[in-house]
């Protein structure tokens, strides 16, 4: 049990547990003192000395050890003659402490007149102005008047690029660090550091591209004045102008809390436009920080000029515009013609409210609901997935976490900021890939195997391997968490690692209890939301929808696999639904323009099977309508009773007929408590400009094997490996964080990110090829073909060639290729 210590702080009597620091006691008791440097998420340095305050200690008889007494019998308290800094002294018994006396605001005051002589007077064009800590605290504490030159300030380089999102103004940092330490305590990543000293101290980057990390727009909310700005915010609005809207981060499945900017401009056509995205803070999702994929994608391909605004029939071979209740009259002609040969196939990318209403149109057609995915076994995070009371922040020592399949930090941005913090916290981190990734550096344990050894690499795991010490790790531990992923793995492949990674939770006890189970890597924001309520996919989708009446939402199956696109050109009739002019839509007979998450609420289910909401930020687009309306109005025609009214309603359905949703409403899933640091509009010089969660903190689903304390899993499957032949590589699909995909590409600020479409091989294959690095290589696969970049990896497998999904090769499995040298790199001879 934690010992805890009572002090007092200006006249109140505070308690807290011993070891914490009196910023933060202070902050507990709502007494609030001025920081810079010092942030609640990282270790103090006390270096810009903002905190200074008066403490007295008791006096303490060396002889007895007891406290001395005055001679009205109450403890004897010393005042130390100097100030001391509150973020790097802990509390301890009896402590009296005064943070506003004369001593101590004049202290304070003389460190805002010490920083203001080496600061610009920008306030007036400065984007940090209305959310400034310094500008705030030189209103509260510095003096109406300097007694330092103007002349004798220091004038460094203004707009410097670190890279091509964040900006740097080296004049305006006060040097406090914080940017450098999230980099480098925080994220494992120290690729921004400091450069000269005293007054000339400079912050650069230190990677090649600068700024190197998918983290960095974390360091602009945590600045205490406006020294780092993202480059698309930059001079683009000013903080007062700016209206809030929650939401959910709908780019990968971890479910971050966000928080939409959005403002009504002229050059936009008077429209409401989103200006920035900002982390919202939830501590057992994201904490307060987010990815940057999330902070510079989430919203652009929301305001694509792109976007589809009216419905489109097929008439005379072309797509023409036509109304609403003409093109749902069509589409419910096909499919009442077809009866029950219609196939419903959509996405994780939908909210629950859509998922469901698409469920139930199938169920009342006799027809099959697919999930459109490349990744199994969310049939088995039902059963035995992490349940209510999962916190990743409370994960330490006691704890076993595998990861197999994944490069998370790829995939899963914030599990991977999370995880290897849980391993600083003393978890067993076991981390299971055929080649290297960032995690590997963080891990107790690093297995090898070969692509198409995961299921036997689990199995090595089980209990009663002799001489296995990570067998025994992982059966021995309190908690055990596996993540497993698809890298390098089809859809059956990765039902077949579930289903092993399953059977070991089982055998070793570890399901049924918080922070134990199994966490799918999901590709979209809502796959684990798709699987709850009822969604499979299909093993072999061609056959699947060959003849049929295919109405697909939130979906590019044509655009994703030339196999697919030649199904869908014997289909029967096809119904897309969707945001964008798809090459699935270019094909379909009838599209019916969605609205985006930024334009309606809804929820989404995360991949530790949360339940969050999101809400509505921006004006929907033209006559756009959300998909479970959209789904319910062509339900009504063939007289199918599916609710339409409101996304709420729809999920009171949800509650009320799927079992693991059976307590959830959206009042639940709204309700907040008290977290721990204390952030928000009102606290931006402590924890940064974060916004506070007043909307809602989720809630948990509940598995299976949590509902009914038992589960039967199916039989063991092992899924054949492809083995290539002579002259034949293994095309091994990864994920990238960014790649050409509908939801990032629109992100210009991205693009130099993305990079070129490449190929990685093992030295000892490129040799055999006769290749180097640069090279330009073509590539055979599925009988279609692109030139691709070479790059060499020693971590890679020889006779495997990695290629990304997403980046204009149609590669969602294993495959074999064929690779022939295109043209030599730049620069080297012809």
């Amino acid at each position: 049990m934690t010992k805890l210590v009572s002090l007092t702080i200006n006249g109140l009597n505070v308690t807290v547990p011993e070891g914490t620091l009196l910023v933060d006691a202070a902050k507990k008791a709502g007494i609030d003192i001025p920081v810079f440097c010092y942030h609640p998420k990282m270790e103090p340095v006390g270096m810009c000395r903002m905190c200074l305050v008066e403490i007295g200690r008791l006096v303490i008889d060396r002889t007895t050890n007891q406290p001395v007494l005055e001679s009205d019998g109450t403890p004897k308290v010393q005042c130390n003659p100097k100030l001391e800094t509150a973020c790097t002294t802990p509390v301890s018994e009896g402590m009296v402490v005064l943070t506003q006396s004369e001593k101590a605001s004049a202290g304070q005051r003389e460190i805002v007149e010490f920083l203001l002589t080496s600061h610009p007077l920008d306030c007036p064009v400065c984007d940090k102005g209305g959310e400034c800590p310094l500008q705030n605290l030189t209103m509260k504490f510095g003096s109406g008047k300097g007694r330092f030159l103007y002349d004798d300030k220091m004038h460094l380089e203004k707009h410097v690029p670190l890279g091509e999102l964040i900006t740097l103004d080296r004049e305006r940092c006060i040097q406090c660090g914080r940017c450098v330490r999230f980099q480098s305590d925080v994220v494992s990543e120290p690729v921004i550091g400091f450069s000269e000293r005293g007054r000339a101290t400079e912050i650069m980057t230190i990677s090649e591209p600068g700024f190197d990390s998918y983290f960095s727009g974390n360091t602009t909310d945590i600045c205490p004045v406006g020294a780092l700005t993202t480059t698309d915010f930059r001079f683009g609005a000013r903080p007062w102008e700016l209206k809030t809207a929650a939401s959910i981060c709908p780019l990968c499945p971890v479910g971050c809390n966000i928080t939409f900017n959005t403002r009504r401009e002229a050059k936009s056509g008077g429209k409401v436009v989103i200006k920035r995205v900002m982390p919202r803070q939830n501590e057992s999702v994201n904490e307060i920080w987010i990815c940057d994929k999330g902070r510079f994608a989430s919203h652009h391909y929301t305001e694509s000029s792109g976007r589809l605004t009216k419905p489109l029939v097929r008439k005379d071979e072309k797509l023409h515009t036509t109304t609403w209740d003409n093109a749902l009259k069509l589409a419910a002609e096909k499919i009442a013609a077809a009866k029950n040969d219609t196939v419903v196939l959509a996405s994780g990318q939908l909210s629950n409210e859509d998922l469901y209403n698409l469920k139930q149109l199938a169920e009342g057609l006799n027809s099959k609901a697919i999930l459109y995915t490349h990744m199994g076994g969310g049939d088995l995070t039902a059963l035995v997935g992490v349940g209510r009371g999962t916190n990743l922040a409370e994960v330490g020592k006691g704890t076993v976490i595998l990861v197999i399949g994944s490069d998370l930090q790829e995939e899963a941005p914030l599990w991977w900021l999370r995880i290897i913090h849980a391993a600083r916290n003393g978890a067993t981190l076991i981390v299971a890939n055929p080649r290297d990734t960032k995690l590997d550096r963080h891990a107790a344990y690093v297995i090898r195997y070969a692509n198409g050894d995961e299921v036997e690499t689990v199995n090595g795991i089980m209990p009663g391997r002799k001489d296995n010490k990570i067998a025994e790790a992982f059966a021995s531990a309190e908690n055990a968490l596996v993540f497993f992923g698809s890298e390098g793995l089809g859809l059956e492949g990765t039902g077949a690692l579930g289903l092993a990674c399953a059977r070991l939770l089982q055998v070793t006890g570890h399901t049924a209890k918080p922070n134990n189970g199994l966490i799918g890597v999901w590709s979209h924001a809502n796959d684990q939301g798709a699987w709850e309520l009822g969604f499979q996919p299909e093993a072999d989708l061609s056959a699947a929808i060959k003849g049929k009446v295919v109405y697909i939402a939130g979906a590019d199956p044509a655009g994703d696999d030339p196999n697919l696109a030649k199904a869908l050109k014997i289909a029967r009739c096809i119904i897309v639904q969707d945001l964008f002019m798809t090459d699935t839509a270019k094909m379909a007979d009838v599209v019916l323009p969605a609205q985006a998450y930024t334009e309606r609420d809804g929820t989404f289910t995360s991949g530790e099977r949360r339940v969050q909401r999101f809400y509505r930020a921006v004006t929907p687009r033209s006559e756009s309508r959300p998909d479970f309306e959209i789904t319910a109005q062509l339900g009504a025609l063939l007289e199918l009773d599916i609710e339409s009214r409101s996304s709420e309603r729809v999920f009171e359905r949800i509650s009320a007929s799927v079992k693991a949703f059976n307590d959830i409403s959206y009042s639940k899933v709204s309700e907040v408590t008290p977290q721990w640091p204390i952030v928000g509009r009102n606290e931006i010089y402590y924890g940064g400009t974060t916004y506070d969660n007043k909307q809602g903190l989720g809630v948990q689903l509940t598995s299976v094997i949590h509902r009914d304390g038992t589960i039967t899993l199916p039989p063991a499957r092992q899924v054949k490996a492809l083995r290539p032949r002579e002259n034949e590589l293994l095309a091994v699909p990864v994920t990238r964080l960014y790649d050409h995909g509908l939801t990032v590409y629109p992100s210009e600020l991205l693009h130099e990110r993305m990079g070129e479409l490449t190929m990685v091989l093992h030295p000892t294959t490129a040799k055999k090829y006769g290749l180097m690095t640069g090279d330009m290589v073509k590539v055979n696969l599925n009988g279609t073909s692109a030139n691709v970049v070479l790059r060499i990896d020693e971590t890679v497998s020889t006779g495997v060639a990695l290629l990304p999904r997403s980046m204009g090769l149609p590669i969602t499995a294993p495959a074999v290729i064929t690779v022939q040298a295109a043209k030599k790199a730049r620069g080297q001879q012809e």
